[in-house]
């Protein structure tokens, strides 16, 4: 069975660390939406510094909504031109 999943791309002038720190913030505030137990159970990333790349999966209604709020919130630290999202299959 596939997985959906959203990959994140960045321009290469953007730290992939600062992303993953965006994305951390992404997850406390989910966190404090489902609480650290659906957290620990429904959230898996994957960061691929080689290709400057974050997989969030969405197969949940945690891992979709820590993917809005991590691209919101990229949105606006960076703006819409410095990264790329798509919907792919998994992170497995």
């Amino acid at each position: 069975m596939a997985s959906e999943a959203y990959r994140y791309r960045f321009a290469e002038h953007i730290n992939i660390l600062d992303a993953e720190v965006t994305l951390h913030l992404a997850i406390i505030a989910a966190e404090g939406l489902y609480g650290e137990t659906r957290i620990r159970m429904d959230v898996e990333c994957v960061i691929d510094e080689s290709i400057r790349a974050i997989v969030v999966d969405a197969d949940t209604d945690v891992g979709r909504d820590v993917n809005a709020m991590f691209t919101h919130f990229l949105s606006a630290q960076y703006g819409w031109d410095v990264f790329d999202v798509r919907r792919v299959e998994g992170c497995r």
